[in-house]
C-alpha cells in the first residue's frame, strides 16, 4: 500500500467530516467503513474489489460470510462489523417507527416493513402488534417458508395476540420473486385471519405483500412503489 493510497483514505474521512456521509460515493462510504487496508491493499482498493465482486451496497449488506471472504484482505472481523452495523440500522428504524407511528402515515409503515422483509431469501410472514391507541407493541417474524411459499397457521397468531394483549395487527409477508401481487392463497389467509381475530375483538388493519420495489395492501387493494 502506497502513501498515495493512504492519502486517498484520509481525504475520504475529511470529506465525510466536512460535508457529511451523504456526500460520499458508494465506494467512498464503503472505504470509510473498512477504515484501514491490508498490507497489500488500501481501504479504497478493498472497497472497489467488494463492489466489483458483489455489485452494489444492497448485495453487500445481504451477502454471506463465504462471499465476503472471497475478497483477499477481508475476513470475519470486517464481516461481523458489517452485520452489526446493519442490525443497528434495523433497530434504529424500529425505534423511529415506535415513536412516530400513526395510521395516517402509512408510507412510513410500508417502508419499514419493506426494509425488514424485502431481502429475505425465503417467504417470511410477520406482524406488527398494536395497542388500543395503535401504538406498536412489537414486531415479530412468525413463519418462514420456502422461496415461493409459507404456510400460515392462525392459532399461533391468535395465541401471540392474546399474550401481548394486542388490540390490532398489521400483517406482512414478502415474495422473494420480487412481485408484490397477492395470490389467491394470500387473499384466503387474510380473510381467515380477519375472521379469527374478530372473535377475540382484535382488528386486522392491513396485510402487506412486499415485493422488490413495490408493496401491495390487501385490505386497500392498492399498490405502492417503494424504493
Amino acid at each position: 500500500m502506497t502513501n498515495h493510497d493512504l492519502a486517498r483514505g484520509l481525504r475520504v474521512r475529511e470529506k465525510l467530516l466536512l460535508c457529511g456521509a451523504q456526500s460520499l460515493a458508494d465506494i467512498e462510504l464503503l472505504a470509510a467503513f473498512i477504515s484501514s487496508g491490508s498490507p497489500k491493499k488500501s481501504c479504497m482498493t478493498l472497497a472497489q474489489d467488494l463492489l466489483t465482486h458483489l455489485g452494489d451496497l444492497r448485495s453487500l449488506l445481504n451477502c454471506d460470510l463465504h462471499a465476503f471472504k472471497q475478497i483477499a484482505g477481508l475476513g470475519m472481523v470486517r464481516y461481523v462489523q458489517l452485520q452489526a452495523a446493519k442490525e443497528m440500522c434495523r433497530r434504529s428504524d424500529f425505534i423511529s417507527l415506535q415513536k412516530n407511528f400513526a395510521l395516517t402515515n402509512s408510507n412510513q409503515t410500508y417502508a419499514y416493513l419493506k426494509r425488514q422483509l424485502r431481502d429475505k431469501k425465503n417467504e417470511t410472514f410477520a406482524a406488527l402488534f398494536l395497542d388500543s391507541q395503535h401504538r406498536i407493541i412489537t414486531y415479530e417474524e412468525l413463519f418462514t417458508g420456502t422461496i415461493n411459499s409459507a404456510t400460515i397457521h392462525p392459532r399461533p397468531i391468535i395465541e401471540r395476540t392474546l399474550q401481548l394483549n394486542a388490540a390490532a395487527l398489521i400483517l406482512a409477508h414478502n415474495h422473494p420473486s420480487g412481485l408484490s401481487d397477492a395470490s389467491d392463497y394470500d387473499l384466503a389467509v387474510t380473510a381467515k385471519l380477519q375472521c379469527a381475530l374478530e372473535l377475540i375483538d382484535t382488528r386486522l388493519l392491513d396485510h402487506i405483500v412486499v415485493g422488490d420495489n413495490e408493496i401491495y395492501s390487501i385490505m386497500n387493494a392498492m399498490k405502492w412503489t417503494c424504493h
